[in-house]
């Protein structure tokens, strides 16, 4: 998906952040270890974009940011830490430039985990995941009673 100042315009005009969308106005430079830790997060979500260059509190102007300077570098750096890939462009808007990251969704039936933590989001902080919501991502992958028979030539009895 390519980001353009249009839909950058309406991610903007959004009443809140989500669990799939988050701006940081990063001025200058961001956090790596925070980025690590919000691409775990939106990915066990089920993806979305984060913003740099744009503030985070309504009307959320475009301040413009000097971080990442190079996104192909950025990406490598990523994929090779967190071992998905995470798509990054550079998108300038009449207010000044803006990065925004395309974080994928987490396979079906995994979550990913940031040195031995499963990130999500709750409200606007990023909390580890609790024990249900994480036996619930992992049973995605088993197969249901229906799947089941079927995987086995077998007719459920009634």
């Amino acid at each position: 998906m390519r980001a353009t100042p249009d839909q950058i315009d309406r991610w903007r005009g959004m009443t809140s952040e989500h669990q799939r969308l988050e701006f940081k106005e990063a001025k200058n430079q961001y956090d790596y270890g925070k980025l690590c830790e919000y691409c775990v997060a939106l990915a066990n979500e089920g993806g979305g974009q984060l913003l740099l260059g744009v503030a985070d509190k309504p009307p959320r102007p475009v301040v413009g940011t000097n971080a990442c300077s190079k996104p192909v570098g950025m990406a490598e750096k990523l994929f090779s830490d967190l071992g998905f890939r995470v798509d990054i462009e550079e998108v300038e808007h009449q207010d000044g430039r803006v990065v925004v990251f395309h974080i994928p969704s987490r396979p079906r039936g995994t979550a990913y985990h940031l040195n031995g933590k499963y990130l999500m989001r709750s409200g606007e902080a990023l909390v580890p995941m609790s024990e249900d919501q994480l036996r619930r991502i992992f049973a995605e992958g088993e197969p249901d009673w229906l799947e089941e028979h079927s995987q086995n030539n077998r007719v459920p009895s009634r």
